[in-house]
């Protein structure tokens, strides 16, 4: 499934896995929420509960679509956290994969915390 990602400043797309997590926030789109920004990461609640599934991870490749479990948010990291070592992308604890964005994530750089998101399936 793909899904358009929004902000004041922007949009990206991305599609979708068959998974769980995916096929739950599937479910409850649109959703808007508020951004949070940890080091290259966006992340932003979704309300979604759900459960860590095999093949979790902790460090993706940047424009990896994530879900936080412990957070109930996606997370978004398009380069190094607070917890990085070097380049990667380590996210604060294992995610569910859920996709991955279609295009450039160092666009996600212009979202700031505090900003409006927006996700909604298209096509």
């Amino acid at each position: 499934m793909r899904i358009r990602i929004s902000w004041s400043a922007d949009e990206v797309f991305g599609e979708l896995a068959d998974t769980p997590s995916a096929q739950k926030l599937a479910a409850d789109l649109p959703i808007s929420s508020t951004a949070s920004t940890w080091g290259e990461e966006v992340y932003f609640d979704t309300g979604i509960d759900t459960e860590l599934e095999p093949g979790a991870m902790q460090v993706v490749d940047p424009g990896t679509i994530c879900f936080w479990v412990e957070g109930k948010s996606l997370a978004l990291p398009f380069g190094p956290t607070p917890i990085s070592v070097g380049d990667e992308c380590r996210l604060v604890t294992e995610v569910n994969i859920l996709g991955r964005l279609e295009s450039d994530p160092q666009i996600l750089a212009s979202i700031q915390s505090g900003d409006e998101i927006r996700v909604e399936r298209v096509g």
